[in-house]
């Protein structure tokens, strides 16, 4: 596997290596040994999701002692992945990180607690997956407003489709946030 660090410390792209011949390809998405020697995060729920093109999912986040970290990728299709910075002393509190998970170029990305998460879905019927370190907790779910200004996130789509309860979100201005 190989690991990219991103501008935004501890965010992380993973990529595995994948074996392809005439029947197709393997890989290995997942190993505990592995990942939690380089991650220090154990996993405990898995989820996925399917969405046609122009779907909009997030900002999302689990507020402490709830906080998540997340393991994504794409099964089948592509989106555009959003990390936002919600480290209060993090020197790029506020700040984004974006990338073009595929099902084809197999990226992981590793977020950990203290980040909001979204993605655009690029294609029909886009499979999500995602790994969590904790269960979900509904009565810790916040959502931070997917367009908000003040984050500068060109989301390169003027009018996705969105969930009314991510169209009511928070902004950012008004957000205080709970991870230090």
């Amino acid at each position: 596997m190989q690991v990219e660090n991103t501008p935004i410390k501890d965010l992380l792209i993973l990529i595995p290596k994948v074996f392809k011949d005439d029947r197709g390809y393997f890989m290995e998405s997942y190993n505990h040994k592995k990942w939690d020697d380089l991650l220090k995060t154990n996993f405990v729920q898995d989820n996925e999701s399917l969405s046609e093109k122009g779907v909009l999912r997030g900002l999302h986040f689990q507020k402490p002692p709830y906080s998540q970290a997340k393991l994504v990728r794409v099964v089948k299709g592509s989106v555009l992945d959003i990390a936002v910075d919600l480290r209060k002393s993090s020197p790029t509190y506020g700040e984004h990180f974006k990338i073009i998970l595929t099902a084809e170029n197999k990226k992981q990305f590793y977020i950990p607690e203290g980040f909001a998460h979204g993605f655009l879905c690029l294609e029909d019927n886009t499979i999500f997956s995602y790994k969590c370190s904790q269960y979900y907790h509904s009565e810790s779910e916040a959502i931070i407003q997917w367009n908000d200004a003040s984050l500068g996130i060109d989301w390169e789509i003027i009018n996705p489709l969105v969930s009314e309860r991510d169209a009511k979100a928070s902004s950012f201005s008004a957000f205080e946030t709970p991870f230090k």
